[in-house]
């Protein structure tokens, strides 16, 4: 479905995994895509791939949206580009794994700069290029950590759930002016963040990689991970005009893993 044609979306840190899966979607739905990674190299390898995969115009650029120079250069880059900027796709990879004796008050600051403040400076960018095109989509994509904090992930079950309240704030402030604002957390997908995780779960247990991603599989009620694309599907509605009465949620893409409510 190409309900998207006309629409600009920016997606950071997309070269691979669920930022590549969701620029891809939003792609195949018909909007420009703009997007970012730290690798210049694998930014204009995803470009090339999406623009002939779904038939659109793509932009990118290398940029580590850690950094604020960073966040600058891919917006304005963008909105130079294509003239303004719909949706926005706000993802970084996440912070190291470990256990509060892992870390220093500097690793505590940087897992601060990475997940906590390129949102808030993605947003902060972004909106003037966004504010009155009748049209606004802001989505976070966080983590199952969010609503039950995942062992061995301390950095990351501390910073995901501030962005979480960022992101039920925005929502409250913006709809008034008809930006959506949405969270899309993913639990067992298979990445390759995942892929580190289990590899580190088996050092640490003592046991083969493949025990450890049984390990969670099992935890699957679906019995299997998810795959990118899957988790992408979720993102391109949400970022599509069929979401139009959605905002301040938040999306939970892991099936059916997490017992809670």
């Amino acid at each position: 479905m190409r309900n998207m044609e006309g629409k600009v979306a920016l997606v950071s840190a997309a070269s691979k995994g669920l930022g590549r899966a969701s620029a891809l979607a939003i792609a195949r739905r018909g909007a420009k895509v703009a997007l970012c990674s730290r690798n210049g190299e694998e930014a204009a390898a995803a470009a090339k791939e999406i623009a002939e995969e779904a038939g659109v115009e793509t932009w990118h650029c290398a940029a580590d949206v850690s950094q604020a120079k960073g966040v600058k250069d891919f917006v304005e880059g963008a909105a130079a580009r294509f003239g303004g900027v719909d949706v926005l796709v706000s993802n970084a990879g996440g912070p190291p794994q470990g256990e509060f004796k892992d870390f220093s008050e500097a690793d505590w600051q940087s897992a601060f700069e990475l997940s906590v403040m390129s949102a808030i400076r993605l947003v902060g960018a972004v909106l003037p290029h966004m504010k009155g095109r009748d049209y606004g989509r802001i989505l976070f994509i966080l983590s199952s950590s969010v609503k039950e904090p995942i062992d061995n992930l301390l950095l990351s079950n501390v910073m995901r759930p501030a962005v979480a309240g960022l992101s039920k704030s925005l929502s409250r402030e913006l709809a008034g002016e008809g930006i959506l604002v949405n969270v899309v957390a993913p639990g067992a997908v298979l990445t390759d963040r995942v892929r580190q995780n289990r590899t580190a779960d088996a050092e640490r247990r003592n046991i083969s990689f493949d025990e450890a991603l049984d390990r969670v599989t099992k935890q699957v009620p679906l019995g299997r991970l998810g795959e990118p694309d899957e988790f992408g599907a979720m993102v391109g509605f949400l970022a599509s005009p069929e979401a139009s009465y959605i905002t301040g949620g938040y999306f939970l893409v892991d099936g059916g893993r997490l017992k809670g409510i």
